[in-house]
């Protein structure tokens, strides 16, 4: 899958009911994952003995695991609940009919990529060790949004303080549209021109 070596396959069917046992949640949640999931199935091991790619820190394998949907999309909440029922860090291709998405955790936050064609398409594997190639996976399906360099986790919040200012500034845009006293608006043209400083400062 994905182009990854013959040497890190495994395809095996990891059964629900695996999922269920080593971990809590609720009778939603397994509810969902039976209504939205056709099967879970370990694809890859990304190991020191599969791709010759010394254990890091954090990071001693990279688990592979393809999620066969039933419709276009998965509540994240299920990938949550399989990365706690998992010791090893994962990446989740979900599958629906001939496209896929990749899925990954990075510092508590989950990045994806778009839907692509899975036909004929490839993961690079890029780092020295299996910390630094995890971490330019996610860096590589966050599409952008964590800066390539420098620690993962100061990316990640880096990121989320970049998000809740997008969210602001839209909110007060759409706020400055609606008001209708000229001295307000002067106000909130005011904080909307701080925000977008502190926005232009994160870029």
């Amino acid at each position: 899958m994905l182009g990854l070596p013959r040497s890190t396959e495994v395809n095996r069917r990891v059964a629900k009911e695996k999922i269920y046992a080593n971990t809590t949640m609720t009778t939603q949640l397994r509810d969902i994952i039976k209504n939205q999931i056709e099967s879970i199935i370990w694809r890859n091991k990304l190991s020191d003995t599969t791709v010759g790619l010394a254990p890091g820190e954090d990071v001693k394998e990279i688990q592979v695991f393809e999620i066969s949907l039933r419709q276009r999309g998965l509540d994240k909440r299920v990938l949550t609940a399989i990365n706690k029922a998992i010791p090893y860090k994962i990446l989740f291709v979900l599958t629906f009919e001939n496209v896929a998405q990749t899925w990954i955790e990075a510092s508590g936050t989950y990045y994806n990529s778009d839907w692509f064609r899975i036909d004929g398409s490839t993961l690079k594997l890029d780092g020295l060790n299996l910390d630094t190639v995890y971490e330019n996976l996610a860096r590589h399906i966050a599409g952008g949004r964590l800066d390539t360099e420098g620690d993962i986790a100061e990316a990640v919040e880096k990121d989320k303080l970049r998000q809740k200012l997008e969210r602001e500034i839209a909110g007060l845009e759409k706020k400055i549209v609606r008001e209708k006293q000229f001295n307000k608006q002067v106000e909130l043209n005011g904080e909307l021109k701080r925000l977008n400083k502190k926005l232009e400062e994160l870029q």
